[in-house]
């Protein structure tokens, strides 16, 4: 597209009389190579159309979101994990104790028996 277009602007100025314009040979190689350019840019995927920007930072934005919501739940959860293991271990100081207690003043537990 771009050599045709180049041998119709060299030839228009040979019919002219004159010798070929390099200035508007290069004026509309720069044109077409500027457009070229960008279309290819455009394929490639180094330029995006804005459209396209506003879709992925709205994409990663509510990505971004989900994932402070994912991790405050998590530690949400840890949270409530350690406290009910506190709660755990309080629980199972205070059967010890109670239990030494009983087995000082004289009451034993039973054993469980087997069927």
């Amino acid at each position: 597209m771009l050599i045709p277009d180049l041998a119709w602007i060299v030839a228009t100025a040979e019919d002219t009389g004159g010798s070929p314009d390099i200035g508007k040979i290069l004026n509309q190689f720069g044109q077409y190579g500027i457009v070229g350019l960008a279309v290819i840019l455009l394929i490639v995927g180094v330029m995006v159309p804005k459209y396209v920007m506003n879709n992925l930072m709205a994409e990663k934005d509510s990505w971004r979101q989900a994932f402070e919501n994912e991790r405050d739940a998590h530690q949400l959860t840890h949270e409530q994990l350690a406290k009910a293991e506190e709660r755990g271990d309080v629980a199972i100081e205070q059967g010890k104790t109670v239990t030494r207690l009983l087995e000082e003043l004289g009451h034993y537990p039973e054993l469980p028996r087997s069927a």
